[in-house]
């Protein structure tokens, strides 16, 4: 077991398949009629990069409303979970998504999208709470270069259990008993034999988690971000990823309530070469999926805006490239 202390504000350290792992909380004001923030109180804010962990909430790259105006991705996918508030999903495909409340969206971005990700304040009267994380999944070089591709995981499609004080949401994978297997047809995670699982822990005090050995190699991080625990006995009390051996059974005890992340895979074991959001195999390769984006756009920007938000009419809901449309 190794441990690493994660700071706050900062993307987590991760293992092979995982490039990336962010845990955003925002408490962000009353929304205007614009879904967003009042000028009088983004005085003083770094418009375009606001990600200052000291702050209730941050504006990221938003100007008006708080989020990710429009940006590519490619070579990897991207899994984003939301716990608490609201996500509007636009993308160079033409497909849309408001999603929330403890929904997932998984998204393949394979040969190349655009996409924007803004947090629509939907609450004129109270403050609105954003809780998400977002997870970057990398893609085998056999599917790197396949279609772009998203689909939702509502929030009644998660498994979830609650025994002796641990409640466990399994966004995929195998876990005591519980099985989720829905993800995108070209995802590392859907070849079974790569045992990749993402799953969140909620755990009561003196509450305890088991988690068993596997058979093959995989890597597993734990990433304690709220509370205190022991685990095998060692304690620890302050947020850090805690790497896991997988021949080894682990008994996890909360000495207070506590809140925990998993990602486990067997690993790609392949070169990685990383440009920003433009993820290949070898530096030309990055070098090329650059100049195609300068000619192409990946598709182009179909909205009005590079921070595009939905109606405030629109409950959540999804609608895809080929139009069709799907609500929880």
């Amino acid at each position: 077991m190794k441990l690493i202390p994660l700071q706050n504000g900062v993307p987590w350290p991760t293992q092979d398949p995982f490039l990336f792992c962010v845990h955003h909380l925002d408490h962000y004001p009353v929304g205007n009629e614009q879904l967003g923030i009042d000028k009088e109180l983004l005085t003083g804010r770094s418009i375009g990069s606001d990600f200052d962990p000291n702050q209730q909430w941050r504006m990221y790259h938003g100007s008006t409303v708080p989020g990710f105006p429009a940006h590519p991705h490619c070579g990897f996918e991207t899994i984003t979970f939301v716990r608490q508030g609201y996500i509007d999903h636009s993308d160079s495909l033409g497909a849309a998504a408001r999603f929330g409340e403890g929904d997932v969206q998984w998204m393949t971005a394979g040969s190349g999208v655009q996409h924007s990700e803004m947090f629509p304040l939907l609450n004129r009267k109270e403050v609105n709470t954003l809780e998400l994380f977002q997870i970057w999944l990398n893609l085998p070089k056999k599917a790197k270069s396949v279609p772009p591709y998203f689909q939702m995981l509502w929030e009644h499609q998660i498994p979830k259990v609650n025994s002796n004080g641990v409640e466990i949401e399994l966004i995929y994978g195998s876990l005591n008993a519980l099985n989720q297997e829905e993800c995108p047809p070209d995802s590392w995670a859907a070849e079974a034999e790569n045992e990749l699982c993402v799953a969140h822990f909620n755990m009561d005090t003196e509450s305890e988690l088991h988690l068993e050995s596997n058979q093959n190699e995989v890597l597993k991080s734990l990433y304690l971000y709220e509370g205190n625990l022991e685990v095998n006995g060692q304690l620890i009390n302050e947020p850090h990823q805690i790497i896991l051996d997988f021949s080894n059974t682990y008994t996890i005890r909360a000495t207070q309530k506590s809140k925990l992340l998993l990602l486990q895979s067997k690993p790609i074991n392949e070169t990685v070469a990383k440009y920003g959001p433009f993820v290949m195999n070898e530096q030309n390769e990055i070098n090329q999926k650059i100049n195609e984006f300068r000619l192409t756009f990946f598709g182009g920007w179909p909205w009005s805006k590079n921070d595009h938000v939905h109606s405030s009419e629109l409950d959540r809901f999804a609608k895809y490239p080929d139009g069709k449309t799907q609500k929880p």
